[in-house]
């Protein structure tokens, strides 16, 4: 593939972040709806939902065209690693402001709630609890079946993931495609085993200060594996088609970076979530 080394390729004005900003506000305007109980709610979702799939592909396939006709030079190359690295960096802070929500919430919050006689005066003081009173009081999540279960298969995928990396490295195809299959498999397994221990949970969103921190880190972490999952099914069909080689595959190294943080970020979740 050619490379125009001369110039900085500008892309020309796109209509696709405006018909993004117009995805996600049906998509959250929609959930805001059906979590109100207004009927029109979730027509709203699934037609946000329809856009939202419409414009992951016509922009992926804007982007791969300009990618495949030699308008990407080192320059370009060297600002998509920046922009994805600082990307990810946003989603770091993202987590940390829910993770500090839940420290804040378990060091301090319970403490000086369970020694004020006005806020809640029967508060147990107890985590988890759903509420003042000690026979409210939850049974967190036990942390070894379907969570160690997820960790297990996350950590495998990470592995997997380079595999196909160290494939891509020598351009071999084959071993690519093989370690990029089973990284799809394992996040799909991931997210029906988080669906099925949602469906048997005890507790919703509802069961106060555990439940909304429990189901905002774990759901927000699922839609994380979602992206991450549809990106690698996008980098797979890619990679059958011929597109990539060993020099010249950024594509493929964002979607990675993003799947080992996701992986990252699973490991806190099981830790400070599940196990302590």
């Amino acid at each position: 593939m050619s490379q125009n080394t001369n110039n900085y390729y500008l892309p020309a004005p796109s209509l696709w972040p405006l018909i993004a900003s117009i995805a996600l506000f049906m998509m959250a305007g929609g959930l805001a709806m059906d979590l109100n109980d207004i009927a029109s709610g979730n027509y709203v979702l699934i037609a946000g939902t329809l856009v939202f799939i419409y414009l992951l592909f016509g922009w992926f396939k804007e982007v791969i065209t300009e990618s495949l006709s030699g308008f990407y030079n080192k320059q370009v190359d060297t600002s998509f690693r920046w922009g994805m690295g600082w990307f990810i960096f946003s989603e770091v802070m993202f987590f940390a402001g829910f993770f500090g929500a839940l420290f804040y919430i378990r060091t301090f919050a319970l403490k000086w709630i369970s020694q004020s006689t006005i806020v809640w005066p029967d508060f147990a003081g107890t985590w988890p609890t759903s509420g003042p009173a000690a026979t409210q009081a939850l049974e967190a999540m036990a942390p070894w079946g379907l969570p160690a279960y997820n960790t297990l298969i996350l950590l495998i995928s990470g592995a997997t993931l380079t595999y196909a990396h160290w494939g891509l490295m020598k351009d071999n195809r084959k071993q690519t495609i093989i370690g990029l299959a089973l990284t799809v498999a394992l996040g799909a397994v991931f997210l029906y085993l988080q669906v099925h221990e949602y469906a048997e949970a005890a507790f919703t969103m509802d069961s106060g200060i555990y439940g909304s921190t429990f189901y905002m880190l774990t759901g927000f972490h699922g839609l994380h594996v979602t992206m991450g999952t549809i990106m690698l099914l996008i980098i797979l069909f890619r990679v059958i088609k011929g597109h990539f080689s060993s020099k010249d595959h950024f594509g493929f190294e964002a979607v990675a970076w993003y799947w080992h943080f996701v992986d990252v970020v699973w490991l806190f979740l099981f830790v400070f979530v599940y196990w302590l």
